[in-house]
């Protein structure tokens, strides 16, 4: 049954559900390959580029059958694919079965976030940067419900793990097919009401903005990453570590719904949000060069998390606000791509400076670029608003 408009609490259900599904899931890559499989971390690496590579091609795909097909098949026949690999992980979980599903299973993922921030622009309840900043809420407490699950659930058996994916995916997969179905635009319709512009003025701030998303990724990777290995070079251990993220969690859920509070002000100098949010990160690497006892990497922690908050949720705003209704779908395709391709290679990057000049080179041009990305967007911006 179509019906006329989507109802928001199932949009933001459906992004708890399966970012909780995935995240039983990604953390798992190398430890599993490496202890359980055997398999060098190099290869642990290939496979999780080939899984994020497959996920940016889910991301532009998903863009594109968003705008020209349908978006309830879309986002359905994405849920569908990651049904199928948890599906099959359950009882085909060895090499190189795994590394195959994981990679069918970065495809639908990508398919299924695009159409999720997707959807988020037919709202006609609220307005766009409201859905995306509880969007982006949602997105973390399914990372925090569904890693702090792994660890119970995982001594019973890795199938166990799959079995649960499978389960949540499922789940979604039964809300979208009763809950998605909504045509307000339908895709022909949408092409013909509202053809794409032959020149976006805001074509060139857009992929500015992008850039600066996709640099910021390759910083933030860092963390997840290359940064483990610094905290144990200063002797300290990974339980000090592991506790960074518990309170980047913490501060995300406590401070992402206290955002929407003030939505209006903030999505009216959105610029301003995203120029101090940027910033902000660039200025977590700088307050990691002096670093060497654990409350400067708190501090980092707390300053790089509030920059995450304010400007990740609002780069889907700004691509909202600038592109018309029949390239929407195209559109946030890309903050998803380009957000998949920092992650990426970030790692790489990070480990291949740190080799060659060290970590404090590392840590300064990051925070450099960061603030050189930034300072070009927003003057180009502030020429064409």
């Amino acid at each position: 049954m179509v019906k006329k408009t989507l109802t928001l609490k199932w949009l933001f259900l459906g992004s708890l559900i399966t970012n909780t599904g995935i995240s039983f899931i990604w953390p798992l890559t190398t430890i599993y390959m490496h202890e359980y499989l055997g398999e060098p971390l190099t290869v642990s690496g290939i496979v999780l580029f080939f899984n994020s590579l497959a996920m940016m091609i889910g991301n532009v795909v998903g863009g594109r059958l968003f705008d020209r097909w349908s978006p309830y098949r879309t986002i359905l026949s994405g849920i569908a694919l990651d049904v199928a690999a948890a599906l099959a992980l359950i009882f085909f979980h060895g090499w190189p079965a795994y590394p195959l599903f994981l990679v069918m299973m970065g495809f639908g993922s990508g398919l299924v976030n695009t159409s999720i921030n997707s959807y988020a622009t037919l709202s006609t309840s609220r307005r766009a940067s409201y859905v995306f900043n509880v969007l982006y809420f949602m997105q973390n407490l399914g990372l925090v419900i569904g890693t702090l699950i792994v660890g119970y659930v995982l001594p019973l058996g890795i199938g166990y793990i799959f079995a649960l994916a499978c389960g949540l995916f499922s789940l979604f997969f039964v809300v979208a097919l009763r809950h998605f179905n909504v045509a307000p635009r339908a895709a022909a319709v949408r092409a013909e009401a509202a053809p794409v512009q032959p020149h976006n003025p805001h074509l060139v701030n857009i992929m500015l903005l992008l850039a600066t998303l996709f640099l910021t990724w390759v910083a933030y990777e860092q963390w997840q990453s290359n940064i483990s290995t610094f905290m144990l070079h200063l002797g300290m251990n990974v339980r000090d570590y592991s506790f960074l993220w518990t309170f980047n969690a913490v501060l995300i859920v406590l401070g992402q719904p206290l955002l929407t509070l003030f939505d209006d002000w903030l999505t009216k100098h959105l610029r301003l949000r995203l120029g101090v949010g940027f910033a902000l990160f660039g200025t977590a690497f700088l307050l990691l060069i002096p670093a060497h006892t654990y409350w400067m990497f708190l501090l980092a922690m707390g300053v790089l998390t509030l920059g995450e908050i304010l400007a990740l949720p609002s780069v889907a705003t700004y691509v909202d606000m600038y592109t018309s209704l029949a390239e929407k779908g195209r559109f946030q395709g890309y903050v998803q791509m380009f957000a998949s391709a920092g992650r990426a290679v970030g790692p790489l990057v990070g480990a291949l400076v740190i080799e060659a000049v060290g970590y404090h080179p590392l840590f300064l041009a990051l925070a450099v670029i960061l603030y050189g990305s930034i300072a070009i967007f927003s003057w180009r911006a502030a020429i064409v608003k």
